[in-house]
């Protein structure tokens, strides 16, 4: 299960979206999950499949902090419990069970884990600790491989040709000068930095492992970062979810306007990132690459290393506790 995506945290949503009533079914690297509130209000999540005939749970209610399978009325608590099978009392429910997963509500956001047991707590950005700021959430869906969006959150060189009106515009003159970018890494991925005939260039980015880029972009005296999580659905569907983050203008009125300049810039990446073959990223050997490109061939080396081939095998089916 997970396959090239196994035994990670990551984030998959603003946990404001996840109300008391109805469930949200989401599909993670070729999973389906369903996530609701527990009787105490705390995010779970189960695999999105009863076990009594596989239909997916997500089409259910939720009573009382428990999900009631639509086909048959079988009831689930966050735990994976099974908790009634309508007409059959002496059925023995403690091996009816669901398979729950690892779930986290932490900064507003809500953290899954693509495995069953976890060695560690989710790796939190410092960004999200930072007094007096705003979080505003948006997502939307890429036609593509995740490995190919991610490198593209990494990637500098584009600027000028993808986003020559927007956020590359300063680049446009100077594409005959020479380019340096540095991947340093760190225990949580990487920061990358970059240079134009050897001056820095304002801001960075911060990789974190497996699928989250930090851009920094402080004004003087503010706090502003955007966040890209690069959440894979399936082998050919990215769900993007990007965050920003500021300190100022936090009014949540003014979230729209942020989202729409995200959008602009997302979708200016979304064409251009489509249309890449193959799908998922391939050896270095398979495209021609240059000095620029390190911080992509060294997130290719990773997802090679640490998550291609992966996969999560579930417990063996037995007495939920």
């Amino acid at each position: 299960m997970f396959n090239n995506f196994a035994n990670v945290w990551t984030i998959i949503g603003h946990a404001s979206a996840l109300g008391n009533a109805k469930p949200i079914g989401l599909s993670v690297a070729g999973e389906r999950i369903v996530l609701f509130r527990d009787a105490a209000q705390k995010p779970v999540a189960l695999l999105d499949q009863c076990p009594h005939r596989g239909v997916a749970l997500s089409l259910g209610r939720v009573k009382g902090g428990e999900i009631e399978c639509p086909f048959h009325g079988w009831r689930f608590n966050g735990a994976g419990v099974n908790c009634a099978t309508p007409f059959n009392p002496d059925a023995k429910r403690q091996y009816l069970h669901a398979q729950p997963l690892p779930l986290r509500e932490d900064r507003g956001l809500l953290w899954l884990y693509t495995g069953f047991e976890p060695d560690a707590e989710p790796d939190f950005p410092e960004t999200f600790s930072l007094k007096n700021t705003l979080i505003c959430a948006q997502q939307t869906i890429w036609r593509a491989h995740w490995t190919r969006v991610m490198e593209n959150m990494l990637d500098m060189p584009h600027l000028p040709f993808v986003h020559r009106r927007t956020i590359g515009k300063d680049l446009t003159q100077k594409i005959d000068q020479r380019m340096d970018v540095f991947w340093r890494e760190r225990p949580y991925g990487a920061r990358i930095d970059g240079a134009i005939n050897g001056e820095p260039r304002m801001g960075a980015l911060e990789y974190r492992y497996p699928n989250l880029m930090e851009l920094l972009i402080d004004p003087p005296g503010r706090i502003f970062r955007l966040m890209a999580i690069c959440l894979p659905q399936d082998d050919t569907t990215t769900k993007l979810i990007l965050l920003t983050i500021r300190d100022f203008a936090r009014w949540p009125i003014l979230n729209p306007i942020f989202r729409i300049m995200n959008q602009r810039i997302a979708n200016e990446d979304k064409r251009i990132i489509e249309s890449a073959l193959p799908r998922e990223v391939p050896e270095p050997s398979e495209e021609a690459s240059l000095r620029t490109d390190a911080p992509t061939l060294a997130f290719r080396r990773i997802y090679r290393q640490k998550l291609q081939g992966s996969s999560a095998t579930p417990p063996v089916r037995q007495a939920a506790p």
